[in-house]
């Protein structure tokens, strides 16, 4: 997976379509963020991948604001950015990680994905959230803190943390506003 994160909304249809033409790889999503930024995300091939982000960052020239490829991401990361995560299982646990970076929350959420069996239930990326991101994942109470722990490592060494909690036995209320 492949993203470049921008200052500019015309600025990130044009990498959108640089990212594109460069190499075959499927469009996950491009969409403003709050702020006014703009977020371009593409999967498929490690080579495609490298290639697309580095076409967007060079066509976004000093609109960019960070680019990423994250090489053999878990499928819960791609899973979690869908619409949503209706129907998916929900465990005895919730772990929620927040972070001031939609890059780095990436790279959380697929450490977390990667360190423990949980299931990712949704990736919110900077949408109404001034800018922030959070990625919200379920399980059994130690595979969720062991799988925040992972993240919680990946956001704090950034810099960019800003709270990882684990909820034991949510209330079901709680459990439908995941969904």
């Amino acid at each position: 997976m492949g993203m470049v994160e921008l200052s500019s909304v015309a600025a990130g249809y044009l990498a959108a379509d640089a990212m594109l033409k460069a190499a075959e790889v499927e469009l996950v999503l491009a969409r403003t963020l709050c702020a006014g930024k703009f977020m371009v995300l593409v999967a498929g091939a490690l080579g495609a991948v490298q290639a697309a982000v580095t076409a967007g960052a060079a066509s976004a020239e000093a609109c960019l604001i960070a680019e990423l490829v994250l090489p053999n991401v878990h499928a819960e990361v791609l899973e979690a950015l869908g619409p949503s995560s209706l129907g998916r299982e929900h465990g005895p646990a919730l772990g929620i990680l927040e972070s001031f970076h939609v890059a780095t929350l990436l790279q959380a959420a697929d450490a977390a994905a990667k360190a423990a069996d949980v299931a990712l239930q949704e990736i919110r990326l900077a949408m109404a959230l001034g800018g922030k991101a959070f990625v919200t994942m379920t399980g059994d109470v130690g595979a969720v803190q062991a799988a925040v722990s992972a993240g919680r490592e990946v956001l704090a060494q950034a810099g960019v943390l800003v709270q990882a909690v684990v909820i034991a036995r949510p209330h079901p209320d709680l459990g439908r506003e995941i969904v």
